[in-house]
C-alpha cells in the first residue's frame, strides 16, 4: 500500500512539471509583447499600477508590486495590501466594491492601468470574484487600460481587457495551481524584460563583483 502511494505520488509530480514545461512552450509571447509596450507607455506617461487580485493571487500581487516599483521603475499598489481597508469595507459595504471603491478614492482615471491576476478573471454571470467584474468596469469606464494573467476563458478581463496574457490549460484538473504559478512566470519575464527592466537584480549584480 506504500508503495503504492510512493507511487501515486511520484507519477503526479512527473505529470505535473512536464505540463508546466508544456504551458511554459505554448506561452502566447505576442500577448505578453503587447503587454511589455502597454507597460513601457504607462511608465512613460507616467501612470500608475493597480494589481488586483483575491485569494493566492492577491499574494502574488503583492509579489508583483515589489518587482514593478523596485526593478521596472513603475508606480504600483495593490490594495489587498491594506488589510484593514480591505476588511473595513467589506464588513461595512461589501465584498462587490473593495477594489473600485480603492480605486474611486486613488482617483484612478485615464493614464493610469489595473492588472488582474486571477484563475477564472471574474464572471458576472456567476457572481464569481465580483469585486474583480466592479474594478474592471470601473476601469472601463474612467479611460484606464485593463492589463492581466488569467487562465480558463479569461472571463471579465480577457473580455475587456487590451492587453491579457491567457495561462493555456493543459489539464483542467490542475488549472488553478498552473494559472497561479504562471502569474510568477510572466510577471517575472516582463521586470526582466529589456525595455523594462530599470535596476539589476541583487544576486546576479553581486556574482558579477
Amino acid at each position: 500500500m506504500e508503495g503504492s502511494s510512493i507511487f501515486k505520488a511520484m507519477n503526479h509530480l512527473k505529470t505535473y512539471f512536464e505540463q508546466a514545461a508544456k504551458i511554459a512552450a505554448l506561452m502566447p509571447l505576442p500577448a505578453v509583447e503587447k503587454m511589455v509596450a502597454e507597460l513601457v507607455a504607462l511608465r512613460e506617461r507616467p501612470g500608475r499600477l493597480f494589481f488586483l487580485g483575491v485569494g493566492g493571487s492577491a499574494a502574488n500581487c503583492s509579489h508583483a508590486v515589489n518587482d514593478f516599483r523596485k526593478i521596472a521603475g513603475i508606480e504600483a499598489y495593490a490594495p489587498t495590501d491594506n488589510v484593514s481597508e480591505l476588511t473595513a469595507r467589506t464588513n461595512d459595504e461589501g465584498w462587490p466594491t473593495t477594489f473600485s471603491a480603492w480605486l474611486k478614492v486613488s482617483r484612478a482615471g485615464k493614464g493610469d492601468a489595473i492588472f488582474v491576476m486571477s484563475v477564472g478573471g471574474g464572471d458576472k454571470a456567476r457572481n464569481i470574484s465580483p469585486n474583480l467584474v466592479e474594478a474592471i468596469d470601473y476601469a472601463a469606464q474612467h479611460g484606464m487600460r485593463i492589463l492581466g494573467i488569467v487562465g480558463r476563458d479569461g472571463g471579465e478581463t480577457a473580455k475587456k481587457g487590451h492587453a491579457v496574457v491567457l495561462v493555456p490549460t493543459v489539464d483542467p484538473e490542475l488549472v488553478t495551481p498552473h494559472t497561479e504559478a504562471f502569474h510568477g512566470v510572466v510577471w517575472h519575464a516582463l521586470v526582466s524584460h529589456p525595455k523594462l527592466k530599470q535596476a539589476p537584480n541583487k544576486w546576479e549584480s553581486s556574482v558579477r563583483k
